[in-house]
């Protein structure tokens, strides 16, 4: 009987024994377990974090690593987005230009000489990338208009989307195309001196067109002795024939269609306002170099390996002039570039390269 006893008290003692081991060891494991987990955790982010910051790197990299593979389409790329900011920044200040204007009744004292030239310029260029623009607003438009926009980028883009070295070739070619309808323009003039025979200032503005048919410049005085024959018959705007009409418009680079008298006046208009903003602004001195040789491009010299001297010279002589005429007298500004720069040295090695 004791026997039995002892020996079941034993078996107690011995499930009691084993259930607190088998506790303390499933203790042991949990806590094992946990701490693999919190190790693991901690690596998991570790190395998360490793690779995200390492793809955010690669990514702030990307654009160098693109145009070490294809440096001419970043190129395109860059001078694109550029052009876009460009255009966009100039099309809000050129609609800001608008509201002054009709606020102010047309009072171009009020704006900035850039201001003027945008006023100007701003329409063409938009009438040019409209096309571009609307074809890549259609389903896969932008696939086709865009390469061909920078294969053509003279014809498609205008000078916001081109690269320094494309603004400097363009011009160029422009000024070319224009500085062909001098000749023509010349003999037009030429060919109203039987007209004026009897005229008072005869003699002097053939002298004037002897000078120019020689090779020889003119003066601002000289010209403007002879002011009278632009404000009636037959160098007035109202009395140039068809086709004079038409090499004016091309010398000034304007199209040939609808109200052509009326744009060429709007065109003496501007730049008259062009030329008193350049005096409000400190002169033709002031002018920065960049804005200098846009001024001579706009008004028809080439500043092309011009010196700095030279430019500010001719555009002097030119505000002269421009400066004494009045809304009777504007095709004598329109005839100025011929006037003025019909045998300047760069006009004439740009339209008669060496061979």
């Amino acid at each position: 009987m004791n026997s039995t006893i002892t020996i079941n008290a034993s078996r107690m003692y011995l499930n009691r024994l084993t259930k607190s081991h088998i506790g303390s060891i499933t203790r042991i494991s949990s806590v094992r377990e946990a701490h693999r987990k919190s190790i693991y955790k901690t690596e998991a982010k570790k190395i998360r974090f490793y690779v995200l910051s390492r793809y955010v790197e690669y990514l702030k990299n990307y654009d160098k690593i693109l145009e070490k593979s294809f440096p001419g389409a970043m190129r395109v790329y860059r001078v694109f987005m550029d052009g876009v900011k460009d255009f966009i920044r100039d099309t809000k200040d050129y609609f800001k230009i608008i509201r002054i204007l009709n606020a102010t009744g047309s009072d171009f004292s009020k704006l900035l000489r850039r201001e003027i030239e945008l006023y100007h310029q701003m329409p063409k260029d938009m009438r040019k990338v409209a096309p571009v623009l609307l074809v890549s607003a259609l389903p896969f438009g932008n696939y086709v208009i865009f390469p061909l926009a920078y294969m053509f980028p003279r014809h498609l883009l205008c000078s916001h989307f081109w690269s320094l070295q494309q603004r400097s070739d363009f011009n160029i070619i422009f000024l070319q195309n224009r500085l062909i309808h001098n000749r023509p323009v010349f003999r037009h003039l030429q060919s109203q001196l039987d007209f004026l025979k009897c005229h008072p200032l005869h003699d002097q503005w053939a002298n004037i067109l002897g000078k120019l048919g020689s090779g020889q410049q003119t003066s601002p005085e000289e010209i403007l002795k002879c002011k009278e024959l632009f404000t009636s018959e037959p160098y007035h705007l109202l009395y140039l024939s068809r086709n004079h009409v038409l090499h004016l418009l091309k010398m000034h680079e304007q199209h040939k269609g609808w109200f052509r008298r009326t744009r060429l006046a709007d065109r003496a208009f501007i730049l008259i306002q062009m030329d008193k903003a350049i005096m409000r602004e400190g002169g033709v001195h002031n002018l920065p170099i960049d804005a200098l040789k846009n001024a001579c491009f706009i008004r028809g010299l080439n500043p092309t390996n011009m010196k700095n001297e030279e430019m500010v010279v001719w555009l002097t002589d030119w505000i002269k002039l421009s400066s004494k005429i009045d809304k009777d007298s504007y095709s004598l500004l329109l005839h100025s570039p011929v006037l003025l720069g019909y045998n300047a040295p760069s006009n004439w090695a740009l339209i008669y390269p060496p061979k």
